[in-house]
């Protein structure tokens, strides 16, 4: 019988490794370097001399005889298998020969059916929501508002400070590099007509959604995918309940009421700072406000908030998609994350994109 306090011992005779001793997580460690110097290929390791044997001592007899070539014999039944494992991985050799490289075809096919899989999985997942969320609205007793308004109030009333400085440095910033150029030509005053534009018609939603997957829609994937990784959402399955239901619909329902809101909140903090900016040039003030309800229509209001709404569903949508599809791993929460954000921010540049020419094409 081994005792704990039993060392290992490693000797050389005829030129043979003998092992001896109990091989465990210390004394395994006390002597793997001097027993990989010493073992060669071809090399012979006693080891019935062992007593005690645990998975460090396994690991061990797996780098002399996979990675060193030494052929080892005696080997204790119970070690056998503990090295079984190990045996049946495929780890790579040390020292092998050179990486290769697929072709530059292949690595092009393979991202080509990545993207068609990730489209595929994109439409399913859009399908499933749409129903989700309609049947959602049709019968209100069964969506779970409470979760719906905490959302609301953290990726909404949490985010008016980040999105009023954005917006209100962006009318500035677009005032003050249109007044001087302007003013050459003695219409100065139609800063108020760009600024006002600009920010209703496209750059106060478009600010808004993308801070709003920065912020918002990485929550939402890490949020899903720390329950996918800690099998929780295979427990709510088990449970019989639906998982787009059950966390997707609250955080999509929010993510659609908030982003038109914080829009209009974005244009009018937008449209201040430029207007701040004009009347530096001192211009009064009526004839500002004059320009401004001259420039400004009805049409144009509702042109940014008619993609406000999408925008709000693909953020949503896209954070929810992105943890639902996290893998297991360390990593996965935080690469479903940054898949998040940037599939997001690409979605609502793309959907701008075709409603800037879905909207010229019917004059709208």
């Amino acid at each position: 019988m081994s005792s704990d306090n039993d060392p290992a011992e490693l000797t050389i005779e005829d030129g043979r490794i003998v092992l001896k001793g109990r091989l465990d997580a210390k004394n395994a460690a006390a002597i793997w370097s001097r027993a990989l110097k010493a073992a060669e290929k071809g090399s012979t390791l006693d080891a019935s001399g062992v007593t005690y044997c645990d998975s460090s001592g396994a690991a061990l007899f797996y780098e002399l005889q996979k990675q060193r070539g030494a052929k080892i014999e005696g080997l204790p039944e119970d070690a056998r298998g503990l090295l079984k494992p190990y045996a049946d991985a495929d780890f790579p050799k040390l020292g092998g020969g050179k990486e290769k490289h697929e072709p530059a075809a292949t690595s092009i096919g393979r991202v080509a059916v990545a993207m068609a899989g990730d489209m595929r999985e994109q439409l399913v997942f859009t399908g499933q929501a749409t129903v989700a969320l309609l049947h959602g609205l049709v019968n209100p007793r069964i969506v779970r508002w409470g979760d719906m308004w905490r959302t609301f109030e953290t990726a909404g009333v949490n985010a008016l400070v980040i999105v009023g400085m954005i917006g209100f440095l962006t009318g500035m910033i677009m005032a003050f590099q249109s007044t001087v150029p302007l003013q050459q030509f003695g219409v100065d005053i139609f800063v108020v007509n760009l600024v006002s534009l600009a920010m209703l018609r496209e750059l106060g939603g478009i600010m808004t959604a993308i801070v709003l997957a920065g912020r918002s829609g990485s929550a939402f994937a890490a949020e899903i995918g720390t329950m996918k990784v800690n099998e929780e959402v295979n427990a709510l399955t088990t449970m019989g309940l639906d998982p787009v239901r059950f966390l997707v619909v609250p955080k999509l329902m929010a993510a659609i009421l908030v982003t038109p809101l914080l829009t209009i909140y974005a244009n009018v903090i937008g449209i201040m700072g430029g207007l701040m900016v004009v009347m530096l040039f001192n211009h009064p003030w009526a004839a500002i406000y004059n320009q401004l309800v001259s420039a400004v229509t009805l049409h144009d209001i509702a042109t940014g908030l008619i993609k406000s709404f999408f925008f709000g569903a693909l953020v949503g949508g896209i954070g929810c998609l992105r943890g639902l599809q996290t893998k297991s791993g360390a990593s996965a929460v935080g690469d479903s994350t940054t898949r998040a954000v940037v599939s997001g921010i690409f979605l609502i540049i793309a959907v701008d994109a075709i409603f800037a020419v879905v909207f010229w094409a019917i004059g709208f």
